[in-house]
């Protein structure tokens, strides 16, 4: 794919030094299946360690059998079958 000068300057590019990669709206991507077991994963988490103070980046999810994991580092590694979701996503109707 060619970029031209006017699509550049229009869209926000990450540059990875070989290809550019545009940031992803992650709300846009989601199921609501997937979303609503995120949710439920986060959930269980919580309730069975409350005392931790550590937070979540996300968490990431498969998208065949829906079981997943919560992620803390900051750059997670996902499986192909696998996607992410943010805490802000998990956390939107939580509160």
């Amino acid at each position: 794919m060619v970029y031209t000068s006017q699509q550049v300057s229009s869209r926000r590019i990450l540059d990875t030094g070989s290809y550019p990669v545009e940031p992803m709206d992650f709300s846009a991507l989601l199921d609501p299946s997937l979303l609503q077991a995120a949710r439920r994963i986060y959930r269980t988490y919580f309730e069975v360690h409350p005392d931790l103070a550590r937070r979540p980046i996300g968490v990431a999810i498969d998208r065949f059998t829906y079981r997943g994991h919560l992620l803390f580092s900051s750059k997670p590694i996902l499986l192909p079958q696998e996607c992410f979701v943010p805490m802000n996503q998990i956390e939107s109707e939580l509160h």
